[in-house]
This record gives structure tokens, sequence and C-alpha cells, in this order.
């Protein structure tokens, strides 16, 4: 063998380490309390069928307490045993043969399936505990493209369901209606409802009974958001305006909007876009975020009832979010809640015992999770952390909730309350800066007797800016740090006094 020969595995090795150098991606900094949160929140891991791939991309639970879980490969599976105090379940496959499983309801006699093609009814007739019938409720809307992924909501309280469509490649609408929401009544009849979306990641009801879908960073959409859903709302990203002229229902098609606005400003002027409801801070708070479930546990979950927890792909975590209606219009807070998941988390559910059920991949994106498809589930311990509860705006500053009470020498410290604030160009490049970033003054701290409560009087608010909260060096009575000492509050109306 000659030298060149011995070499070539060496030259061979040193392209597949500079290919995978060159592939590799820092997907952002950790919060760095995954060690104190296990003392709270213990993330369970669900065994899995030896040789099964379960990519889940959607939950629901059977009055049975079953859990059913859709896969991106198509498959449904009913599991039993989930919420036992070792895990050892069953898995059986109900179904299979379907695409990418974005959306899964049980609805008396069979499994309604918002898959990327089609909304689908998946039964058994036989009663053999396997599918044999598929129906299709709704295909009003096209698919040409693997990333045109589709999401489906629960039932409204008129039985009504909505599907949020992506984009073509995440950047066009190639096919009829991508980009936007449709309703599907209870009789099948389906309508364009929203339009404006580029990737969603998951649509369904908040606290309230509101319509939300999760929106990710992209063109037109500087870091992820929730964004507050009516009929003929525009979301902010003009590709679908092609499919107004077979969707009447909408009404006239959007102004077309202005790059390197703001979405403060540009919300005025095109009377039908709707600004995000919450903005994720880009990699502090999410960088890909995924489906969200409201805590309805009644205090089987902890101190957080009605809260929405929303899982995040890239990094790996669980976050909470909060919203409330002001003029009329929706805005929220976002807290940070868990990190350290084994996956990419595509959706999240709360089981019948109260505890929250992540699935999810690493397929297709970097991911910071190490497997390569999971199911954890993440339970409380019991033992109370110490967090900010709620933000809620006031005529001139915040109402924050706490989930213990707050130390009444700490607590009534100004410098302890640090606020800063910034906002995001409305334009059609992917991603964006924080701009015109500013720090608060706060002017008082009036803290409740019971500790429980803070309401901070700051300098003037701004609309369309998100104001960040650091809390570090705020103790509770017993003398405890913040488990998270960070939140994000998105500014779009201020209450009259």
């Amino acid at each position: 063998m000659n030298k060149n020969a011995r070499l070539l595995p060496y030259f061979v090795l040193a392209a597949l380490v500079s290919v995978a150098t060159t592939y590799a991606e820092d997907v952002g900094d950790r919060w760095g309390t995954q060690q104190k949160e296990r003392e709270y929140y213990p993330i369970v891991n669900i065994p899995l069928p030896p040789g099964e791939v379960i990519e889940a991309g959607a939950f629901d639970v059977l009055p049975d307490g079953q859990i059913a879980v859709g896969t991106r490969r198509g498959d449904i599976y009913l599991i039993r045993g989930i919420d036992a105090a070792k895990p050892n379940p069953t898995f059986h496959r109900f179904a299979t043969g379907l695409d990418e499983i974005f959306g899964l309801l049980w609805d008396g006699d069979g499994f309604r399936v918002t898959q990327s093609c089609e909304l689908t009814r998946v039964s058994d007739t036989n009663n053999d505990g396997t599918a044999d019938r598929f129906e299709t409720l709704s295909d009003g809307w096209g698919y040409a493209n693997y990333h045109e992924y589709a999401f489906g909501s629960e039932l409204d309280p008129d039985g009504n369901q909505y599907v949020a469509l992506g984009l073509s490649a995440s950047y066009y609408s190639r096919a009829l209606h991508r980009g936007m929401i449709m309703k599907v009544s209870p009789e099948g009849k389906t309508t364009a409802f929203a339009s404006g979306l580029r990737s969603p990641g998951g649509i369904g009801l908040d606290e309230h009974g509101a319509l939300f879908y999760v929106e990710s960073q992209g063109p037109w959409n500087c870091s992820c958001s929730l964004k507050a859903v009516t009929e003929q709302s525009f979301h902010g990203h003009p590709a679908s305006f092609e499919w107004y002229k077979y969707a009447p229902e909408l009404g006239p098609v959007p102004k077309e909007p202005k790059s390197g606005t703001r979405i403060a400003t540009e919300s005025q002027r095109v009377e039908q876009l709707v600004p995000y409801a919450v903005v994720f801070p880009y990699i502090r708070m999410g960088r890909s975020v995924t489906d969200f479930a409201v805590n309805n546990t009644q205090g089987k979950f902890g101190p957080f009832e009605g809260q929405m927890f929303l899982g995040d792909y890239t990094l790996s975590v669980v976050m909470r979010a909060t919203t409330e209606q002001v003029n009329g219009v929706w805005q929220g807070a976002c807290y940070p809640f868990r990190e350290g998941l084994s996956t990419g988390i595509l959706d999240v559910e709360f089981t019948p015992a109260g505890n929250l059920l992540c699935g999810g991949t690493n397929r297709g994106w970097p991911v910071r999770g190490v497997k390569p498809f999971a199911l954890e589930r993440i339970e409380w311990s019991g033992k109370m952390p110490f967090e900010i509860n709620r933000i809620t705006i006031e005529p001139n500053g915040f109402k924050l909730t706490f989930t213990k009470p707050v130390d009444q020498v700490t607590g009534r410290k100004k410098d302890l309350y640090a606020i800063s604030a910034f906002t995001h160009p409305y334009h059609a490049g992917y991603g964006g800066p924080e701009i015109e970033q500013q720090t608060c003054s706060v002017e008082s701290v009036s803290l409740s007797e019971d500790g429980l409560t803070a309401v901070i009087q700051t300098s003037e608010l701004k609309k369309g800016f998100v104001y960040e909260f650091d809390l570090t060096g705020l103790l509770s009575r017993d003398q405890e740090e913040l488990l998270h000492q960070n939140a994000y509050y998105t500014v779009n109306e201020i209450p009259s006094r």
C-alpha cells in the first residue's frame, strides 16, 4: 500500500469532521436553572416500545384515561399507564399511514386527525382495536411541499375546529390557502378565517376561551410569538394575499405592509393587522416555540392554574404564558419554566393525574436535547417554588403576583425591580434585532401585606414594546431566591387611569 492510500482514511475523517463542524449550530445559552427546577418539577422518562419510532406531534386524553399520541410518521398510538409512579406503559398502534400529525381530537366515536393534506376522521368500525375507516372531513387547502404543515385546534363551543396552515417551504404560498387559518364547521363546511401566517407551531383556546396560534421566528416575525385570532384578522406575512380571491368571506385584501416599520404603527395603518399578543425574546425565551396546553388540573400541577404551557423545539424547554385583554386587544407575558428535556418539543398535554406530557423529535433541525425522539412527563413534587406567578398591566406600570410571600424588606426596594424595554422592526427579513432598547425607571413599589402582590409604578409605557423584568436579589419571606428571575410582558395597549 502506498503512502497516499494509507493517508486516505485520515483525509476522509478530517473531511467528515470539517462538515460536521460546518453544520454544527450553537442553539444559545441555557437559563442555568435546570438543577433547581428538578426539586420542584422533576422530569420522568416514559419508556418506549423497543424498535418503535414515536416522534410525537399531537396528544389527546381519552375518556377512559388513555393517552393518544399522533406522530410525525403518521401513526396513532394508544397508551395506558403513563401516570404510574414508575411508568412502564403499554402501547397499542391504533392507526398508521397518515402524514405529519399535528392535531388529534377524540370526538366520541373516533379521532379527528389534522395532517398536512387534510382533516381526517379515523375510526374503528368493527371494534377490533385498530382503525379501519378513514374519512375526509375537510381538504379545503393545498399540499405540495414537505414543509406545509397543518395544526388543528380543539373544538370551540359551537363545535368548529380551526386549522393553521404553514407556508410552502416556510417562505412562500404555493398551494391553496397556505398561510391561512381555516374554520371547519361541525358539518364539514370549510371557510377561510384569518390570513398572514408564516410557520405556525400550534393553535388552540387559552384560559379565557380566546383563539390563539403560535408563530415562529422568520420573515415578518423577529421572534416567536403568540397571536390572538379573530375572524378576518391578518397576522403579518403577506404571502397568503393571493388566495383572497378564493375566500370572499375574508373581506377585502389588507393593505400591503411596509417593511422596516413597527408593528404598533403598522397595525394602525393596516386595519386587519393584529399585533403580537406575547413576544418570546429570541433565544432567551425560545427559538422555535410549538404547541401549548392550558393548565386546568385544579392544583395538581402547582400554582399556575389557567396558564398556558408551551414547548420549544430547538431549546428543548417548556415555558409559561399568561394573557389579558386591554382596550379590546390581547397581550400578556411569558416566563421560563423547565429546561433539560431530552429532545425537541413539538407538543405538550396534561394527563389525568395532572402531569405535563412532553414529546417530539430532533428530525429536521438542530435541537439541544440529546435524543432523536422521546416521551417525558413533568410532574409537580408538591414543593412550592418561589416564582413570579403572573404579570398584568396597570395604567402607569405593572402588577406582579408571586407564588410565595415576598420578603417585606427586599420587596419594597425599587432597585430590585429592574425593568428594560425593546421593540423589533416589522420587516420582510428573516428574524431581526432588538432595537430602541431603553431602561425604565421604577418610581415606586407597593407590596401587599400578604407579600403576594407588588404594584410597580414606572416611567412612561410605550405600545409595541416588550418589557423585560429582572428581579435578581428579590427574596421570599423564608429568604429564598426566585427560581426564575426574569419575565417578559408585551405591551399593545395601556389601560386608562
